[in-house]
């Protein structure tokens, strides 16, 4: 449990949390590495299969840089302080993550906070959650991946209607939109986004792994012929070598719930 990050492990389940509700969840350098050490533990623990991230409170998922922070370090030191190597809240840059990790957004996730959101596997939102992208009213530009993200997820001019406004979008449209994956009243969302982790775990953690990685490497390859002989996927590799492919088959075969082994 760190100062501004709170760490739960249930079985095979990690959820994060953000803890800086008095700043809407806003981060600092202080913060964000402790959340990037969160997710580096996360990713090197053989017994953690998947995770979720949220915020404290009921107002905020996270929204985004700590501006007033920023603007008093720049105005005592001269310094724009750095964000970890693996990004904004410790997983915009994480492109190495086969886990799969789930946002569950209790409110507002604007600017960097929305950019986590993006960089999970599924978002799900209560339906006092809100997005956007508002950094050009302040002088900015989203510099974490939500610029690159955004229209890979829902049709271009959707993407750019949101990123050239900063306008806000309710959980509701974001659903409508396709960068939602589900809406669920507000009390409900935590036991939601923990059906969504006990549906993944229910599946070879091998599988899901390879999954993920197959999905992610090949969006970026335009010839499917390509996307599917000519790139290197290890979590698949590795998956066809599991025992998980023998638990699987057999257990199907004998009509019982398969006992994972997640190698």
């Amino acid at each position: 449990m760190g100062q501004y990050c709170g760490v739960e492990r249930e079985g095979r389940l990690m959820t994060v949390t953000i803890k800086r509700p008095e700043v809407y969840n806003a981060l600092h350098p202080m913060a964000n590495q402790e959340l990037s050490d969160a997710f580096d533990a996360f990713a090197a623990d053989p017994e953690l299969w998947v995770a979720i991230v949220t915020g404290a409170g009921d107002k905020a998922f996270c929204t985004g840089n700590d501006l007033k922070y920023h603007a008093e370090l720049r105005a005592k030191t001269g310094e724009r302080p750095q964000h970890p190597p693996k990004g904004f809240g410790g997983l915009t840059n994480r492109f190495d993550l086969v886990k799969p990790v789930i946002a569950a957004v209790n409110g507002i996730a604007m600017g960097g906070g929305f950019e986590i959101a993006l960089a999970c596997d599924i978002i799900v939102a209560s339906d006092r959650a809100v997005f956007a992208l508002p950094e050009p009213r302040v002088g900015l530009a989203a510099g974490a991946g939500g610029l690159q993200r955004l229209p890979r997820m829902i049709p271009l001019k959707h993407a750019m209607g949101m990123m050239l406004t900063g306008r806000r979008v309710s959980a509701e449209e974001g659903c409508r939109l396709g960068f939602v994956t589900a809406v669920v009243p507000h009390d409900q969302l935590m036991a939601e986004a923990r059906r969504w982790a006990n549906e993944i775990l229910e599946c070879s953690p091998m599988s899901i792994r390879a999954t993920k990685q197959v999905v992610m490497r090949s969006l970026d390859v335009p010839a499917l012929e390509t996307a599917m002989h000519n790139l290197g996927y290890p979590a698949y590799v590795d998956m066809t070598r599991s025992d998980d492919t023998i638990e699987g088959p057999l257990a199907f075969a004998e009509k019982r719930k398969p006992a994972w082994k997640g190698r």
